[in-house]
């Protein structure tokens, strides 16, 4: 397959965390792992400390290059491209301050407008501290839904659907970023419909599988048991899967989430669709924690993340693993060639 002509617009993430350790740390193995060419959104100087910071550890000096999206592939090999968003971040490692949210967001907003106005093939985002980000006034739930909004076009945000990838499973949580108590009344037959369409649609046209097999779960114990131990199964879920299946997609359920997840099960679905967000994200963290990538279906653009937070405590320590960001940096690739 061939690579995207573009080069990868990734985010600053919270400034203070490990966004900035494990995009220097990915750059440093770009010629081992083949990396695709990304440049990062932020303020140069501020890479430069860190990276004179991590360095030291290292034994190494490590190159940072103001650029411009187009100049990307011609600065990767030798220095770690910073296209610069002009909101300068003064944060230490660990110690969010004022300049960590208006850094994060300008970053993101940026490297979204970037890929819309085609200097980018893709986002993808280093993670955020979403209580910093309250404290200066986010409305958002998260990341997924602020990028839902930076995607309106014509009065109308798409429905962005949160999934986690790896190469052993693939999970999308119906509801989302809200309590269980509330994901039990957002939990309806047509938001399910629309979840499993996006990502029957996505999983042709960006991962290339022709016939999607996707596995639904229950929302109950043992699926709710013939409705003895609830309902929801019978009168939400199962109308569901009969649009779908109406639909041409080759959807499966309503299946007990407690049996949905061992070896066998996995080979027998390329994606399970779980009604709220720990259903899903148990298990792909369990088998996956490392390497999995969270993947926003439903945008007008490719969006992937390292599925990890900020981790504070290591930040600035040389200790933070790049692995979930190399992941990101080349399924954002693998997307970004076969949307081309």
């Amino acid at each position: 397959m061939a690579a995207p002509t573009k080069p990868l617009a990734l985010t600053l993430g919270e400034p203070a965390g490990i966004g900035p350790d494990i995009t220097i740390a990915a750059w440093l193995r770009r010629r081992e792992l083949g990396l695709p060419a990304f440049y990062l959104r932020g303020d140069e100087a501020f890479i430069a400390r860190r990276a004179k910071t991590l360095g030291k550890g290292l034994g190494a000096d490590i190159a940072i290059a103001s650029v411009s999206p187009g100049e990307t592939e011609a600065a990767f090999a030798g220095a770690l491209p910073v296209v610069a968003t002009g909101e300068h971040a003064t944060a230490e490692p660990g110690k969010p301050d004022a300049s960590s949210a208006p850094a994060a967001l300008a970053s993101i907003r940026e490297a979204v407008a970037d890929v819309r106005a085609g200097h980018a093939s893709a986002v993808v985002t280093n993670p955020i501290a979403k209580s910093v980000l309250y404290r200066a006034g986010f409305r958002h739930p998260g990341h997924t839904e602020f990028l839902a909004e930076l995607a309106e076009a014509d009065g109308r945000v798409p429905q962005p659907v949160m999934m986690l990838w790896s190469p052993r499973l693939a999970v999308v949580p119906v509801t989302i970023h809200v309590s269980l108590r509330d994901a039990l009344t957002q939990l309806t037959s047509d938001l399910i419909v629309s979840t499993v369409h996006i990502v029957a649609t996505e999983l042709k046209s960006r991962f290339g599988i022709a016939r999607p097999r996707i596995a639904i779960s229950g929302l109950n114990p043992h699926a709710g048991e013939d409705g003895s131990l609830g309902h929801e199964e019978q009168t939400v879920i199962a109308p569901a899967l009969k649009v779908l299946r109406n639909d041409g997609i080759d959807a499966r359920g309503p299946l007990p989430a407690d049996t949905m997840f061992h070896e066998a099960a996995r080979t027998s679905y390329d994606c399970a669709v779980c009604m709220y967000h720990d259903q899903a994200l148990i298990p792909i963290k369990t088998v996956a924690f490392d390497d999995a990538v969270n993947v926003t279906l439903g945008l007008p653009f490719i969006r992937t993340s390292p599925d990890h937070g900020t981790a504070f405590d290591i930040a600035g320590t040389g200790k933070a693993n790049p692995a979930s960001l190399i992941a990101a940096l080349k399924l954002a690739s693998r997307m970004a060639a076969a949307n081309s």
